[in-house]
C-alpha cells in the first residue's frame, strides 16, 4: 500500500516536471528584439493610434507615452474608444508605451512614407484582467492545478474505509 502511494507520488512529480522543464528552457532564452513597424503620420507630424486589449477591445483612459532614445517626448491619454493623437513629431523611430503594452514604430511624413506603412499605430495591452490570464497561462500553475486534480481524488480514495 505504501509502495503504491510512493509510485503515484513519483509519477505526479515526474509529470509536473515534464510540463515545467520545457517552459523553463524557453524562458531562459533572450527575448527577441521588438519589430519596428512603419507608420505614416498625418500632415503636420500627427500620429494617430489606438490602444486595444488582447481580445481587440478598446481601452479608455490609458496613459500613452511616446519616447525617442529613452527620453519621453510627449504623454497623452486614450479617449473612450482607445484612440490617441500626438502632434508635432518628426520622422524617426519612436517607442510608444501604453499601460503594460508597447511598440516600436518608424514614423514617416505623409509624403515620404512607403506604400506598406500603416496609417495608425496600434498598441496591445493586457487590459484589466491581464494578470489573472497570464497567471493561468503559466505552465507551472497549470501543472499545479493538474497535480491537485489528480492527487485529491487519489488521497480521498485511499483515506476512505474500504467496503466489505
Amino acid at each position: 500500500m505504501k509502495i503504491g502511494k510512493l509510485v503515484r507520488g513519483m509519477m505526479i512529480l515526474l509529470a509536473t516536471m515534464g510540463v515545467c522543464l520545457p517552459e523553463l528552457a524557453v524562458a531562459a532564452s533572450p527575448p527577441a528584439p521588438p519589430a519596428v513597424i512603419d507608420v505614416a503620420m498625418a500632415d503636420g507630424g500627427v500620429l494617430h493610434g489606438q490602444v486595444v486589449d488582447l481580445q481587440g477591445g478598446s481601452t479608455t483612459g490609458v496613459p500613452v507615452s511616446v519616447r525617442s532614445q529613452n527620453k519621453e517626448i510627449i504623454r497623452t491619454t486614450t479617449a473612450k474608444d482607445g484612440q490617441f493623437t500626438v502632434q508635432g513629431l518628426r520622422g524617426g523611430v519612436y517607442q510608444v508605451a501604453a499601460g503594460d503594452g508597447q511598440g516600436v514604430y518608424r514614423l514617416w511624413t505623409a509624403k515620404a512614407a512607403p506604400p506598406s506603412a500603416q496609417k495608425h499605430a496600434i498598441v496591445f495591452t493586457q487590459g484589466c484582467c491581464g494578470g489573472a490570464k497570464m497567471l493561468l497561462a503559466n505552465p507551472i500553475v497549470i501543472a499545479g492545478i493538474v497535480a491537485t486534480a489528480v492527487a485529491v481524488p487519489v488521497a480521498l480514495a485511499n483515506s476512505s474505509p474500504s467496503s466489505p
